[in-house]
């Protein structure tokens, strides 16, 4: 009798076991974001000046990981836990943080084109149909029902930010005929951009502060500037006037938004909601280079490496706590 009742706990122990990932936040795929972009960077960096390109494998490779590592973790908390899931896609804020999904298999195909060209299109094409529908179903449900001022926070930016990186990919992936899509989205994103930079910069003024657990995310302000910087260039193949106002706009609000950062370490302890400030940093750092690249000046060259290293050393940072704190079994709290 013992062992029957011993036999009979153990599915419901085995599935108290899997759901305690109903903790995981979507947001986590920002961790992609960051680890992909720093990868691209330092792409760059090979290509126009020669680098070794240890770096960039290196933190392609972590990327990679990490994209199968929160596939699979989501992908168990749906199945075990799809209220949680349910509640997260529903949140006013958190709602938005499901672009990080689709923008990390935007991203990866940049990565992923020089070794696997057709597994890079494939996870482009799920990426930005995705990207399109999420931004489309936001736009619309933003549009469809009343909306409170203090749940504009800088997680709103996603959806736009998403599609400004649709584009990004397509160059390397030789899909020049669909040139028109980057016009599209690049205008449709840069578009949206200015009501929900201006709503946004309203709440921050005129509502309470962002709760510390937040304060992070204010870096994606930073986002759809440095990415449509980044989306101009490789849509136009220019750095013209345009552009030029897209890249210092992105300097500007990373001087400003990174001085509001400085006190993080002693406001709040660490959470994975930190990582929000990886994909910003990264794409200002690609936009840096890119511009440096194609605008004589040793000033462009100085502000580019002291960004890529300022932003390496920060997501290796955080690289580093994550791994800590997965090994150490803190993931429950981290997420909290």
């Amino acid at each position: 009798m013992i062992s029957a009742g011993h036999d009979a706990r153990e599915p419901a122990q085995h599935a108290v076991a899997l759901g305690m990932l109903s903790y995981l936040p979507v947001s986590l795929f920002g961790a992609v974001m960051g680890l992909t972009g720093l990868s691209i960077a330092w792409q760059h960096v090979h290509e126009h000046y020669g680098f070794p390109p240890l770096l960039a494998y290196l933190f392609a490779a972590i990327a990679i990981a990490a994209f199968g590592g929160m596939l699979f973790g989501y992908s168990v908390k749906w199945i075990t836990a799809p209220n949680a899931v349910s509640t997260e896609f529903k949140h006013p804020i958190a709602g938005s943080l499901f672009g990080t999904f689709f923008v990390s298999l935007l991203l990866l195909p940049i990565v992923l084109a020089p070794t696997s060209l057709g597994f890079a299109r494939l996870l482009w094409t799920i990426g930005a149909v995705g990207m399109v529908a999420f931004a489309w179903f936001r736009l619309d449900r933003w549009m469809s029902d009343r909306q409170q001022v203090a749940h504009a926070t800088p997680a709103w930016i996603i959806p736009v930010v998403g599609l400004l990186d649709v584009p990004l990919a397509i160059p390397a992936l030789g899909l020049s005929d669909l040139h028109p899509l980057m016009v599209s989205t690049l205008s449709v994103g840069l578009f949206f951009t200015i009501p929900l930079f201006t709503l946004i910069f309203q709440r921050l003024l005129f509502e309470p502060p962002l709760p510390d657990a937040l304060q992070p995310s204010l870096l994606i302000l930073i986002a759809p500037f440095s990415v449509g910087f980044s989306t101009y260039v490789a849509t136009t193949g220019q750095i013209d006037l345009f552009a030029q106002v897209l890249y210092f706009l992105a300097l500007f609000f990373t001087s400003v938004l990174l001085g509001r950062l400085r006190n993080l370490l002693r406001c709040c302890p660490f959470r994975v909601s930190w990582w929000a400030v990886s994909f910003p940093l990264a794409a200002t750092s690609i936009a840096a280079l890119r511009f440096a690249a194609g605008t004589p000046g040793l000033l462009w060259q100085w502000i580019a490496w002291v960004l890529l290293g300022f932003t390496t050393l920060v997501i290796s940072a955080l690289l580093l706590r994550t791994v800590v704190g997965i090994l150490d079994g803190e993931m429950r709290e981290l997420s909290s």
